[in-house]
């Protein structure tokens, strides 16, 4: 008889790619995988995993496996949740993925509050670019994802999968001081051409709109620094290298040097939370979804300085 846990192993690798991801995401170490995949071709006497590069591949046999390793984990999970159901509250082990910002800014706060009013749930947390995250909940990789998408790149929902919206971070324009634009109330978009951008590597989110709306505004985006996370890009600004747009989530205070501007129209981002249908009668869910949006008004009052409304892109 397949064993599930072994089962569970080769499944996470398919989705997330390697060994050390995999564990990663189960709470494993990249050895205990290694072994439950070792004993998972013991018993079935079939090579799984070839050596690729510095990596593995999945063989044509794996694949079978992980399609009937997935049919599997859907049963359990079905299984779990009408048992959580009939229990009435949120229990068990819930897995949520989030953009680095979301897991820095909102998911700390919303973790303790879980974590004090439901003793029974096992919330474990891993940061996910969310490009990546909305497919790792549609193969029941993870439970439940913190997404986020813009104005002119909505966030897609795929076949079987759920979502509601969490709230709106707003973004500034940082610039280093002694800009042209650090003493102003505002600016437009279509003063930014000639600047020096400072932002995310392509692939990203906040990178591919940074090229839309310049396009659209006219200008060319002459990108001189990138980086994956904020703190980062805010201190390249300080140093006088360029400017960025930066949302408000997550940022912390600005170090001394970087002045933030208001755009017109001030760009919004929309937090998501997603999660699988079939999960979605589960409390643990429900409470959860409930606790992001319940925390989002004091997280947003917190990170947006007092000034006048900003105007919906």
């Amino acid at each position: 008889m397949l064993d599930l846990q072994r089962l569970r192993a080769l499944h996470a690798v398919s989705v997330h790619g390697t060994v050390g991801a995999a564990a990663a995401a189960l709470g494993f170490t990249p050895s205990a995988v290694s072994q439950q995949i070792a004993k998972l071709e013991r018993e079935t006497r079939t090579v799984l995993l070839e050596r690729e590069g510095r990596g593995v591949r999945l063989t044509d046999e794996a694949w079978q496996l992980v399609q009937a390793a997935a049919e599997l984990l859907a049963i359990v999970e079905r299984a779990e949740t009408r048992l959580e159901e009939r229990r009435g509250v949120p229990s068990g082990r819930l897995t949520i993925a989030a953009f680095a910002s979301a897991a820095r800014g909102l998911l700390p706060s919303v973790l303790a509050d879980l974590a004090v009013r439901h003793p029974g749930l096992d919330a474990r947390l891993t940061e996910v670019d969310p490009h990546l995250s909305v497919d790792l909940v549609a193969k029941g990789a993870v439970d439940l994802v913190v997404a986020h998408d813009w104005d002119i790149a909505p966030l897609p929902a795929p076949a079987g999968v759920e979502q509601a919206p969490v709230g709106e971070d707003l973004c500034d324009l940082l610039v280093p001081e002694g800009h042209r634009f650090a003493g102003r109330t505002a600016v437009r978009r279509d003063e930014l051409g000639g600047e020096r951008w400072i932002c995310q590597p392509p692939g990203r989110v906040c990178h591919d709109w940074l090229m839309r709306t310049l396009r659209g505004a006219g200008h060319e985006p002459d990108i001189v620094h990138q980086a994956d996370e904020n703190p980062t890009l805010v201190a390249l600004v300080a140093a006088g290298l360029g400017v960025a747009l930066i949302p408000r989530l997550g940022r912390g205070p600005l170090p001394a040097g970087v002045v933030e501007v208001p755009l017109d129209p001030m760009p919004v981002r929309r937090l998501y939370a997603l999660w699988r249908t079939g999960a979605a009668r589960r409390p643990a869910i429900a409470e959860t979804v409930r606790t992001l949006r319940a925390h989002w008004p004091t997280v947003a009052a917190r990170t947006s300085p007092p000034r006048q409304a900003a105007a919906r892109v």
